[in-house]
């Protein structure tokens, strides 16, 4: 597969995301033992998108209070619930994100816990925090993130009483990075045909909703507009039918994700529209993918890496068709602003 080196894949995720189990269970049963009030996921762009389908699940599975926050509006807010009993957990390829480490310094000062998830170590983020968990690697670190977050995420659930499943499901994240694998393998071809077919195309529109919604949120931004300069837009499919549905012409490029959460009615409902409107309906259903040794039960939320990894395959191809680099930037971080 184009640009997808496989044992290097295993060894990142599968090794060494999995080896740290037992540092993300030390971290979070010390924090349950001392008592928290809520949880914070923090992020900025692509991170803040990673954050929302955790606070998805801990919203319909707990009653842990929890609250996805984009870094610079936090500082900006005063938000109530933010206290020194808080819990604010960070992610950072780089660690040098300029909100996020912001961000962290803030709550520090309030006294809150902060743990974080860094890709690259010795960075500004990796100091700052009260717990950090550095991957080493920036290769693969979306895939190995969301890995970690199940595992910390889960393990605040376990200690509150709310998922007797634990043991099990911490079995069945082992068996992901394969499922993984088995997916982007079974998705390429279509990746790179839609690459082909899609290479001039200016607009698109994604939709999703539920665990899926980051995805949707965050490709539309992070890559389709930063790394491919394509206009896109990401609509929830709740919202789809209060307004953008009116844009949906025959050529309109609609691209739609499907998982297995609670809310798949409402991508259901989008795409029987769609199928009547648009020739150029793309869907992405995680149900199409057999992640072999994965419960029925957990698979809505391991949906949420599938899906990432088999869009991450279309990236590789439109970088391809398009000659246009997924690194190449105008002003991100090419100038102040």
């Amino acid at each position: 597969m184009l640009k997808f080196d496989e044992t290097l894949f295993l060894k990142l995720v599968e090794e060494e995301g999995l080896a740290f189990r037992g540092q993300i269970e030390e971290i979070v049963d010390g924090i349950c033992q001392r008592g928290f009030s809520n949880l914070f996921l923090i992020g900025a762009g692509g991170t803040i998108a990673m954050m929302y389908p955790y606070e998805y699940i801990l919203k319909s599975n707990s009653t842990i209070d929890v609250h996805a926050v984009i870094a610079a509006e936090f500082m900006a807010m005063n938000h109530k619930h933010f206290t020194k009993d808080s819990v604010c957990i960070f992610t950072s390829v780089s660690g040098t994100t300029q909100e996020t480490v912001a961000a962290a310094e803030y709550c520090k000062a309030g006294g809150a816990t902060t743990i974080a998830l860094v890709a690259e170590p010795g960075t500004p983020l990796t100091r700052i925090v009260d717990h950090c968990i550095t991957t080493g690697s920036e290769k693969h670190s979306f895939d190995t993130f969301f890995m970690l977050l199940y595992m910390v995420v889960f393990r605040f659930m376990h200690n509150r009483g709310e998922f007797p499943q634990y043991e099990q499901f911490t079995k069945e994240v082992a068996l992901l990075p394969r499922a993984i694998l088995q997916a982007v393998k079974a998705f390429d071809s279509r990746a790179e045909a839609f690459a082909v077919r899609h290479k001039d195309t200016a607009y698109h529109m994604m939709v999703g909703s539920g665990n899926l919604w980051g995805n949707t949120y965050s490709y539309a931004m992070c890559i389709l507009e930063e790394m491919q300069w394509i206009h896109a837009k990401s609509i929830h499919a709740a919202e789809f039918f209060h307004g953008t549905l009116e844009l949906v012409l025959e050529d309109t490029s609609v691209i739609l994700l499907k998982g297995e959460d609670e809310t798949r009615p409402l991508t259901d409902r989008v795409e029987r529209f769609c199928e009547k409107i648009t020739k150029e309906l793309t869907v992405i259903d995680t149900r199409d993918f057999a992640m072999e040794g994965i419960s029925g039960e957990f698979r809505k939320h391991f949906a949420v890496s599938i899906n990432w990894a088999v869009l991450s395959r279309i990236s590789v191809y439109l970088e391809r068709e398009r000659n246009h680099p997924l690194t190449l930037r105008r002003y991100y971080r090419q100038m102040e602003y």
